[in-house]
């Protein structure tokens, strides 16, 4: 496993994502720069923390850290890109919000965006780093009270309980109720459906040429 270690002089981020998975909503990054000198106890992956955890720690990141950021791409962004590319777009766009640029980015996962600072690729990096912990938790969090906000509009999809991944409730609900605008259209069970309605409305438009 890569070493880690901290370049001496120049201020470093940390960079997550949470969301390339589900069928629906924005793939979410947060870029964070955390003051050593104020430091934030219990930080850790945030799949592994409870969300009453990551509430609590939430708020103390963004309070406590030296500058932190969220970077986003859209479902329509996420269709033209693919999720891997529209990933490191808005992994970019979180390090450019940033009102402190750091000198060096550590990046959760084996590949990193294009940057105009040095960075590294961590593995299991949200586990390591703590700066890498901090922004997973601000994503996963931004995004949650996202698809919390989007059930409230459509509460037949369960997408507080689901988050938008393809559980056998949300694919149910998906074929009851159809798509969204806010579904990622070219994602498998999604671009499925859309095929089958598509050929549905030209046999029927075909039978009805023919009567």
């Amino acid at each position: 496993m890569t070493d880690i270690v901290y370049p001496q002089g120049v201020l470093v981020a940390g960079v997550d994502e949470v969301g390339r998975g589900p069928l629906v909503g924005d793939v979410v990054t947060a870029a964070v720069i955390l003051d050593p000198n104020n430091p934030i106890p219990g930080l850790g992956d945030s799949k592994k923390l409870s969300e009453k955890k990551r509430e609590l720690l939430a708020p103390l990141i963004r309070e406590r850290a030296l500058a932190w950021a969220i970077g986003r791409c859209s479902p329509a962004e996420i269709d033209e890109l693919n999720i891997l590319q529209a990933t490191m777009l808005a992994m970019s766009r979180a390090v450019a919000a940033l009102s402190l640029q750091p000198g060096f980015v550590f990046i959760d996962g084996n590949r990193c965006p294009s940057l105009p600072m040095a960075a590294q690729a961590v593995v299991k990096g949200d586990s390591r780093v703590a700066e890498i912990s901090a922004a997973s938790i601000l994503a996963k969090v931004a995004r949650d009270r996202e698809m919390i906000a989007l059930d409230a509009l459509h509460p037949q999809y369960g997408f507080a309980r689901h988050k938008g991944y393809p559980t056998r409730d949300h694919l149910a609900a998906l074929a009851e109720h159809g798509v969204l605008p806010e579904y990622r259209r070219s994602f498998k069970p999604v671009a499925a459906l859309l095929a089958a309605a598509r050929a549905a409305n030209t046999a029927k438009a075909s039978g009805a040429v023919g009567k």
